[in-house]
């Protein structure tokens, strides 16, 4: 399974599709399918059938995740949308790190 460098929590800006430019919290991140799920972008309709009887059946509105390739991390630090890399150092896990002003990405 692959492993993604947006995570659930990260604030990310839209790079292609309907919402671009805009931002949004990442709600959750599915790297089995390689996409993520960020709030309030990439709306769609989903038509919901009636539950009980005498209910109507409705057209509500949900986020559907999208390609991880099409979001961007912004840094906590400098403000930036920016591209995330890996640094190890000896003993320690793997951290994220913004590549335009080399601050650790929590």
């Amino acid at each position: 399974m692959p492993k993604l460098k947006v995570k659930k929590g990260d604030t990310v800006l839209v790079l292609v599709g309907k919402d671009r430019g805009k931002t949004g919290k990442v709600l959750a991140a599915i790297p089995a399918k390689n996409r993520v799920l960020v709030e309030g972008r990439n709306i769609v309709k989903k038509h919901v059938r009636p539950k009980k009887a005498g209910e109507k059946g409705q057209r509500v509105e949900v986020p559907a995740p999208m390609p991880v390739s099409r979001v961007m991390v912004i840094c906590p630090s400098c403000g930036k949308a920016t591209r995330v890399g890996i640094q190890r150092k000896r003993g320690e896990q793997r951290q994220r790190i913004c590549k335009k002003c080399q601050s650790v990405i929590p």
